[in-house]
């Protein structure tokens, strides 16, 4: 139900978006995630997740949601689920805050990547072929390189590395004596996340008063 709840959770953001003006309006505005305000306004990296720009935008990713979550979460449970595709999303903002700061960002995209990275993780440990998977994801980030597209890669990848990041900790933590070191090591994710956050805000007010 995670996955529903996610698909109607952005249905339903873009719909407020719609009403109020898109991407000039206040909702947009104010959710949206901008390098110079992760100091003052930190709760961006998570509610740009749920933004979209357009509604092709918000199509494709929850095609891609709708396609990959139930498989997700059938796999890892919802509590597990959740904390992989919001640590994706996070990431996705937190690369692109560290590598293009300046540059806006919204959409699922990062914590989809996630997803991905995480299943071929998981896939590998099981032993299943990902030949098909590999491809998706090839193609998925060599269009995020193309000019005029308007993609942020950085958050491609962000959320790609941090998802096999999860799905490492997934696969290595299996068992329930090792419950407690799952949560550990997925606190410590979060932290991490949280002092890169912490780097690049600085870099960023750095850069605007010097």
């Amino acid at each position: 139900m995670v996955t529903y709840g996610i698909i109607a959770l952005c249905v339903l953001v873009f719909v407020i978006e719609l009403v109020t003006g898109m991407t000039g309006g206040p909702v947009f505005q104010g959710l949206v995630f901008f390098g110079p305000y992760a100091e003052t306004q930190p709760w961006r990296l998570v509610t740009s997740v749920f933004l979209h720009v357009s509604i092709l935008h918000i199509l494709f990713n929850m095609f891609s949601v709708f396609v990959f979550g139930p498989i997700m979460e059938r796999m890892l449970g919802r509590a597990r689920f959740a904390a992989l595709f919001l640590l994706s999303g996070i990431a996705g903002s937190v690369a692109v805050l560290l590598i293009a700061p300046t540059t806006p960002v919204a959409g699922a995209s990062g914590a989809i990547f996630g997803l991905l990275g995480a299943y071929f993780v998981i896939q590998r440990h099981l032993g299943g072929t990902n030949t098909q998977l590999l491809i998706v994801i090839g193609l998925n980030l060599v269009l995020s390189f193309v000019p005029g597209l308007g993609i942020a890669w950085q958050a491609h990848v962000g959320g790609l590395l941090v998802g096999a990041l999860v799905g490492f900790i997934f696969v290595r933590t299996r068992n329930r004596n090792s419950r407690m070191t799952q949560i550990l090591a997925l606190g410590g994710t979060a932290v991490g996340l949280i002092v890169l956050t912490i780097i690049g805000a600085a870099m960023v007010t750095a850069r605007i008063t010097g």
